[in-house]
């Protein structure tokens, strides 16, 4: 099965050299998500809280794209840009997946991100069988 981009259908300006998402014998690798408007391209500043919620906002929305739900991400890695922020993060990424079976895999790091935004997030998915 060759690879597949899948796009963020609501992205309207590009923000660099890759795709929102690539699917591949079933699996489906979304890139680094932050909190951008995705007409603009430009960062929505705002809490902790608030940015974490618009960036997982981004990638139901490529997942969906792709055919699959939160449900079906097994793997994200987050960066963030103060670690101090972990706990508020921790709560809001609990309540945007908290319908979901099993939570996936994590790991979460500090990190120094694009445009002094405070949260970036990847995933993997494994697309339902059905799809």
């Amino acid at each position: 099965m060759p690879k597949r981009e899948i796009k963020h259908p609501d992205k309207e300006k590009s923000t660099g050299a890759y795709s929102s998402a690539v699917e591949i014998d079933g699996w489906v690798y979304v890139s680094g998500q932050g909190p951008l408007d995705a007409k603009t391209a430009q960062p929505l500043r705002g809490t902790i809280e608030e940015e974490t919620e618009l960036t997982l906002q981004h990638i139901q929305k490529i997942l969906q794209a792709a055919g699959c739900s939160l449900d079906d991400v097994v793997k994200c890695t987050v960066h963030l840009a103060d670690i101090e922020d972990f706990d508020r993060f921790n709560a809001t990424y609990r309540k945007f997946l908290g319908q979901v079976k099993v939570l996936p895999a994590r790991t979460t790091v500090q990190s120094v991100l694009w445009n002094a935004i405070k949260v970036e997030i990847d995933c993997v998915a494994k697309k339902p069988s059905s799809a």
